[in-house]
């Protein structure tokens, strides 16, 4: 049952193969059996699960004909969940049960979706190798020596273990396409507002943006006709209407226009992954869609614009953490002072502090004009990069990221290097675009990711065309070694 997709299983289920809570037993069985060689999820809900998974079979008996009715799948760990611990993967929020749904789990709890549990992930969802979380690096199935990416790395590893069908994740730098990218499966990055932020633990309020991640295209498009929605609990959400994207999938490519940019080829990016990356464009052409390279010209300035800019945010929204009102608290403390100070510093990991220190640094008074607002006079040079690239093409495609799956530790004495991980993918959430990461090929055995980014709210024309690629190879449908 695990190598079926999502539209296979919601087939099964309506056809009576199996019921919803076979499927859920079998899944849970699966992260029992073989999660502890990955270490994807931080806390399995398998009770709240079968109950779901009963309720769900009731609802489909009544008639209830909801794709995800009954449907395993899994939530970042970023998503509040009533009654079920959310940690955000750090220490801090350890002992931290909200008392409310986010609005994306509430979206698919409405809709009879059977949530596993909570996956594994950066800390507050920082870091590109999901080694800085609280309970332990997650390994790619891939090569369980080498990273699954972050900071949603525990989503991308759990689906490409095939440990779930689909999982909700979160994207603030590259989050979500980057781990899809190096663990082989499908990520989709939305327009900034196109989904509900509340109850999504913040770390760069104007830059995080939920999706979904699955082994392919159809999936994703499933996942987020239940994820887009205007909510008036959250000031950033935008009332924009819902495409319906399953419907979109089967549209031809003929006339498609993409454009190439030139700065994504150039120093740093791994020679074989570019000869993968070209010959996936290659293929588009082959399927009616013309190639033109473009430029960018401040792409190279959207990693350094992003970690003034992320940092500078996350220093303001984690600074409610402070052992009072909730999460950590440290034992025995002196005074107020001394309970704010232990409680912080104990509670955060070290990839935390370095991101509360350098974007405090950032807003303090003598450098909020020299960096901050800097910074923030980029972002809009780099949106309107993108502006007059989409008025010569449709789509701007290139690399994910600049190699395969790295060894686990290699870059954890190097900060620098590994936010340098991220120079294809921040760019996209500077200007708040929609963005897709695609398999495309394998290089010595690990998967290769094709990222494209769309003008705003053109999430149905990315699904679209990874769909149509996906109808043409067969990258999404190989499954990492050891995993049956």
């Amino acid at each position: 049952m695990h190598q079926l997709t999502i539209r296979e299983l919601a087939k099964g289920l309506r056809d009576k193969t199996f019921s919803s809570v076979e499927l859920t037993q079998h899944y849970l069985d699966r992260i029992q059996q073989l999660d502890p060689a990955y270490n994807s999820f931080i806390t399995v809900t398998a009770e709240e699960a079968l109950n779901q998974a009963k309720a769900a079979d009731e609802r489909i008996a009544q008639g209830d004909d909801s794709v995800l009715c009954g449907i395993p799948m899994a939530h970042k760990d970023i998503f509040c969940t009533d009654g079920v611990k959310t940690s955000c993967g750090s220490k801090m929020l350890d002992n931290f049960v909200p008392p409310y749904n986010a609005t994306v789990v509430e979206n698919f709890n409405r809709l009879g979706a059977v949530s596993l549990g909570k996956t594994n992930m950066d800390e507050f969802a920082m870091g590109s190798t999901n080694e800085s979380s609280f309970y332990g690096a997650v390994k790619n199935p891939w090569d369980t020596s080498r990273v699954p990416g972050g900071s949603s790395g525990g989503s991308a590893a759990a689906v490409a273990a095939l440990l779930t069908p689909a999982a909700t994740a979160t994207d603030t730098g590259g989050s979500i396409r980057q781990p899809a990218s190096l663990c082989g499966v499908t990520g989709l990055k939305p327009t900034y507002g196109r989904v509900s932020r509340w109850g999504m633990i913040a770390f760069a309020s104007s830059l995080d943006q939920g999706g979904p991640i699955a082994r392919n295209a159809e999936d994703c498009a499933i996942m987020m006709q239940a994820m887009a929605s205007f909510d008036k609990k959250d000031s950033t959400c935008m009332d924009h209407p819902i495409e319906d994207y399953s419907a979109l999938l089967d549209k031809p490519l003929e006339g498609l226009r993409i454009g190439v940019p030139k700065e994504y080829f150039g120093e740093g990016l791994n020679s074989d992954v570019a000869s993968t990356i070209q010959a996936a464009i290659k293929q588009f052409e082959t399927m009616g869609a013309t190639i033109k390279e473009i430029t960018l010209p401040h792409n190279s300035l959207a990693v350094p614009a992003y970690y003034v800019i992320a940092p500078a945010e996350c220093s303001a929204n984690l600074s409610r953490f402070d052992g009072v009102r909730y999460g950590y608290r440290c034992e025995n403390p002196a005074d107020l002072m001394d309970l704010y100070k232990r409680s912080r510093s104990e509670g955060f990991g070290e990839e935390v502090k370095r991101r509360i220190l350098v974007g405090t640094y950032a807003l303090s008074a003598g450098y909020y004009d020299a960096y901050y607002s800097k910074a923030q006079k980029v972002r809009r040079l780099i949106k309107q990069d993108f502006m007059n690239a989409f008025e010569e093409v449709d789509v701007i495609m290139g690399p994910t990221a600049t190699s395969t799956a790295f060894e686990l530790g290699s870059l954890n004495t190097d900060p620098v290097s590994m936010y340098l991980e991220d120079i294809y993918t921040t760019a996209t959430n500077l200007a708040g675009l929609p963005g897709i990461s695609i398999p495309c090929g394998f290089v010595n055995g690990l998967p290769v990711g094709l990222q494209v980014t769309a003008n705003y709210w053109r999430e149905g024309q990315l699904l679209n065309l990874a769909h149509q690629y996906q109808q043409q190879t067969d990258f999404h449908r190989q499954t990492a070694p050891n995993v049956a």
